[in-house]
């Protein structure tokens, strides 16, 4: 059954009312003679409906754009030719030069021109021959729709036909269109874009009337007359045809004399490929705003900046390729839109010979370190540390897990800004230790991370140092979205954009600009991380140094402000390195594909200069984040813990923290001890009547802590000895020497060897002195010493055992654990 709104519902709607309004007498005197009148109704219902819909039903092009509708890349048609989607609107110049040529009363005719075809019939039985066809654009458009028909009089009649329905239907203007999209031009060439670029590359709206008029001729004789062959005769049509212009009025003597002199193109040329990654994933529908088959993608990329960022790639990459890395991918962003503005996803290789075909930018890959900066936000928000909160720095075991700092040295305790500046692992997961993997994990879900697909303990403490795997796309859209969200804050007045946090976009139609200043019902009092959080985050990125790259980094600091951050994946097989300002975010990714590791594969040295020279092809400005105080409180924090002060703190500043760091623990590292008349021994009751006793506040950490913290710090003063004849418990006398691991009561499981041999522990211990010589002891078994690294390998049996361990001066610690037996097959 018909719809009641289908075209045949509706001619039949129209014929009843036109009956009703005929006279009474003519309708008595058609019911007379109904045969003829349903053969009328039938041709026109046939006429009414002759037009197929979609008129060209031919495969297009893949035609992907910039921003400012230049073109980035295509890919050819299925059917094997450069077709590309019809035209938005014909360029006049083309418009004047192909109606001149081919239809001089295109704008007049009702699709057919009597005259022209008077003159054509005229022609061809003088000449006995067919010399014209007399052809309009509109009967030329019905004959390249209905492709593969054969040239008789029987299909000129019916293409008349048509033409006059296609008239009825169409526009003037789109029946150009039409004509101009799908025209021949030489070779496997079809529509005018695609010639544009072919012969001259440009886009038709910038051609000259030189260059419009010879693509005018073109389509006359496709297959004879094109730039590769009988140049002369293309070139008399094209000056012919610019004549007839000039006599028309359409250009003056100068223009006609400066375009007859135009060189014709020598061949057709390349199509650009500034995109090429891009251009697969719209060309295979992977974007959710891909253009349709009939339509070009206009995409967010700058030309010019996708242009430039290809060539540091490019010259990156050859100094890289020498020391086996072959792959790297980039991404620059507008922070206001979450626009992409350079999408390079790999790098170029005619050969393929190293996966350079391979989109990295979506590719989940080892996070390295990247993820740092958001538990120090996270954490920094929820108020479970300040700023300067001190964090431990120390040899540290985590069941199994031992981190190690990249540098191999320990600093006892920095502040969490540092150690986020300096990307030190083992204060990173002290701290992800303390705020929870899953609560980690839900905060970079949040975020927008969209590859963290396992249960968080699966992950483990790891998490924070490339135990999970993330991918450049996801990154470079967190980075931007904390900027976004931070940079709007004291624009909307201590509000939140909701959609601050969003993921990138790379479809011009979609574009998505900040609310409007006056939309402050939309708003909203909180955010995935408030700005006082990522601000100092921000800050504390900006103090991002690294040995290796501080030359390269001081130079670019001197005239711009930068928030970076770089992470190398376990075995050098991923590199990072992500910077962002108020405006831009840049993200690179620097490795191989196969994911092989190599040697230099480190961020601050393979990503972190492309990353600078990529903001160095920026139109940066010194604008930076404004310091969000309403997101903020000015506190007093402990000079020497971080914490917020304490009583017994001797010296206490001021500073702007998160609000939520007016809830974070006070400083308890500073103590009141008590001491002799000489200040030169702790004592107690049992010893000093309290009277008698000099009160000092200390400060004091952890005994490991304060070991390595010592080193770093020459200013520590430690706490002074307990005097002999003072009742102290044994285990409160700590002595200058710790044993790292294994930890109380700790149970080991040893794995066996390939060759089947049992495996050995390490054990790990600390002296204050580092000249001193510790003697270890198994079982009241003497099995070796050490000096300065004090690690040694062992393999005790199953069961239990105590780890003695004296120095030089007869000082002595010891540890009970457990060795668990293998267990059986």
């Amino acid at each position: 059954m018909q719809s009641p709104s289908s075209p045949i519902n509706r001619v039949f709607q129209f014929l009843q009312q036109v009956w009703r309004r005929l006279p009474a007498g003519l309708r008595a005197w058609i019911r007379k003679r109904p045969w003829k009148w349903a053969v009328w109704a039938l041709l026109l219902g046939l006429y009414i409906f002759s037009l197929p819909k979609p008129l060209f039903q031919t495969p297009y092009s893949t035609v992907l754009l910039d921003q400012n509708t230049q073109l980035l890349g295509a890919r050819i048609a299925k059917d094997g030719q450069w077709r590309f989607p019809s035209l938005d609107s014909v360029p006049a110049k083309f418009a004047t030069a192909i109606v001149a040529f081919e239809d001089k009363r295109f704008y007049h005719h009702p699709g057919v021109d009597p005259l022209a075809t008077a003159r054509a019939i005229r022609l061809n039985v003088g000449r006995g021959e067919v010399v014209s066809g007399g052809s309009t654009l509109s009967m030329q458009v019905i004959r390249l729709a209905r492709q593969g028909q054969a040239r008789t009089f029987k299909e000129k009649f019916l293409e008349m036909i048509l033409a006059t329905r296609l008239e009825w239907s169409y526009s003037k203007e789109e029946i150009l269109n039409l004509y101009a999209s799908h025209a021949p031009f030489g070779g496997n060439v079809v529509g005018l874009e695609a010639a544009s670029w072919k012969y001259f590359g440009r886009k038709p709206h910038a051609l000259s009337w030189a260059e419009s008029s010879m693509l005018a001729v073109l389509p006359n004789s496709p297959s004879l007359i094109h730039p590769g062959r009988n140049r002369e005769a293309l070139r008399k049509k094209r000056n012919a045809l610019l004549l007839k212009l000039k006599e028309n009025g359409a250009m003056d003597s100068l223009t006609y004399a400066s375009a007859i002199l135009e060189p014709l193109p020598d061949k057709p040329l390349p199509l650009p490929r500034y995109a090429d990654h891009l251009l697969d994933k719209v060309q295979q529908g992977k974007l959710s705003s891909s253009a349709g088959p009939n339509q070009h993608f206009v995409s967010t990329l700058d030309k010019g900046l996708q242009i430039r960022a290809q060539a540091i790639i490019a010259q990156q990459h050859e100094r890289l390729s020498e020391m086996g890395i072959h792959n790297a991918a980039a991404l620059v962003v507008e922070v206001k839109t979450g626009n992409v503005l350079a999408y390079v996803g790999n790098t170029t290789d005619p050969e393929y010979a190293h996966q350079n075909a391979v989109d990295i930018i979506p590719a989940p890959r080892s996070s390295g370190s990247i993820l740092k900066p958001f538990l120090y936000a996270a954490m920094l928000d929820e108020g479970e540390i300040l700023p300067t909160t001190l964090i431990p720095d120390v040899p540290s075991y985590f069941g199994g897990f031992s981190p190690k700092n990249y540098n191999r040295t320990y600093q006892g305790a920095v502040p969490a800004h540092f150690a986020l500046a300096q990307s030190l692992n083992i204060p990173s997961v002290h701290m992800l230790n303390q705020f929870g993997l899953a609560r980690f994990q839900y905060q970079l879900k949040r975020m927008g991370l969209t590859t963290l697909h396992r249960p968080s303990h699966e992950y483990g403490l790891t998490l924070i140092l490339g135990g999970a795997e993330t991918c450049l796309w996801d990154l470079a859209g967190s980075y931007a979205s904390m900027a976004r969200t931070l940079d709007l804050y004291s624009h909307y007045i201590g509000q939140y954009d909701p959609h601050a946090f969003r993921p990138l976009n790379l479809s011009l139609a979609n574009s998505q600009e900040p609310l409007s200043y006056e939309a402050f019902d939309q708003l909203e009092a909180s955010a995935p991380l408030g700005a006082g959080a990522i601000w100092h985050t921000m800050e504390a990125m900006v103090e991002v140094t690294r040995p290796e790259a501080e030359g390269y980094w001081r130079n670019f600091a001197s005239s711009h402000k930068i928030a970076w951050k770089t992470g190398t994946s376990h075995g050098f097989r991923d590199a990072w390195s992500i910077g962002c300002t108020p405006d831009y975010v840049v993200a690179v990714w620097v490795g191989n594909a196969d994911g092989e590791g190599r040697p230099g594969l480190v961020g601050s040295r393979a990503a972190a200069p492309i990353m600078f020279r990529l903001f160095e092809s920026l139109p940066l400005s010194d604008r930076w984040f404004r310091q969000p105080f309403d997101d903020m409180a000015f506190i007093g924090t402990c000079r020497q813990s971080g914490l917020r002060g304490g009583r017994f703190c001797p010296e206490v500043d001021t500073t702007w923290v998160p609000n939520a760091g007016r809830k974070a623990h006070a400083c308890a590292y500073h103590q009141p001890i008590h001491l002799d008349p000489s200040a030169q021994w702790r004592v107690n009751s049992s010893c000093v009547s309290p009277l008698d006793m000099v009160k000092k506040t200390f400060f004091m950490l952890p005994p490991r802590q304060a070991i390595y913290y010592r080193s770093q710090h020459p200013q520590y003063e430690d706490l002074p000895p307990w005097r002999e004849d003072c009742l102290v418990l044994a285990e409160n006398r700590s002595g200058p020497m710790q044993i790292v691991y294994p930890n109380r009561g700790t149970q080991i499981y040893v794995p066996v060897e390939l060759d089947g041999r049992m495996g050995r522990t390490v054990f790990e211990a600390v002296h204050q002195d580092p000249k001193a010589t510790i003697f270890w002891h198994l079982d009241e078994t003497y099995v070796g010493q050490t000096q300065e690294f004090h690690e040694l390998g062992l393999n005790p049996k199953p069961g239990t055992h105590w780890l003695t361990l004296v120095d030089q001066d007869g000082q002595t610690v010891s540890r009970k654990f457990e060795i668990l037996p293998r267990a059986k097959d």
